[in-house]
């Protein structure tokens, strides 16, 4: 049987519970938020470790970055030394209105030259403003925090013999096939056809 106004009083009931709460809305403009350690904010650039090799452009799958570079010829260290030929990023941009902040460029960059910034506040009010260049996208890393230092990992590493000596805890059920011993040369015995 239906209660009429039996969906207000369960309303009214939250909404009573609510009410003698603090409430928990962060005053933003005027509060900084605290932001995990890994945010994924933008993404940033270090200028000098790019080499213009355009993996990051290749592997982004919604093309929102964009490089152009070209090649120059360093001089000769040696008598013998050949010239050598450079490439000079001439312009890297992101199209944050396209970008999908996936990070498989950050990934892909074997030069490590793209990072995660925590930076948050890039809001534009004209949608092509949203196409930042290498300037901006210089200015963010200093806005990278430093990585996580690497764990240490077991402070004892058992050897291989003792791990292999142990004895198991698992005993075979009875009636289930075990798999043959090894001979003595180490090998298993070779299984005859229709064995299985």
């Amino acid at each position: 049987m239906v209660v009429p106004g039996k969906g207000l009083i369960d309303g009214l009931k939250v909404t009573a519970k609510t009410l003698g709460r603090r409430a928990v809305t962060e005053q933003y403009p005027d509060v900084q938020p605290e932001l995990a350690p890994r945010t994924r904010g933008v993404i940033a650039l270090m200028e000098e470790n790019c080499t213009s090799c355009m993996l990051c452009a290749r592997e982004c799958p919604s093309w929102c970055i964009y490089i152009d570079s070209h090649t120059e010829t360093a001089p000769s260290v040696g008598e013998q030394a050949r010239e050598r030929s450079r490439n000079v990023l001439d312009r890297f941009a992101i199209d944050f209105s396209l970008c999908m902040y996936c990070g498989i460029c950050i990934e892909a960059c074997p030069f490590d030259a793209l990072f995660w910034s925590p930076e948050f506040e890039y809001a534009e009010t004209e949608l092509r403003n949203l196409t930042h260049e290498k300037d901006r996208l210089r200015d963010w890393m200093w806005t990278v925090p430093a990585p996580q230092p690497i764990d240490p990992g077991p402070s004892v590493i058992e050897p291989i013999e003792a791990i292999e000596a142990a004895p198991s805890d698992a005993a075979p059920a009875a009636g289930s096939a075990s798999a043959p011993a090894p001979r003595e040369g180490g090998s298993t015995p070779p299984i005859a056809e229709g064995e299985e």
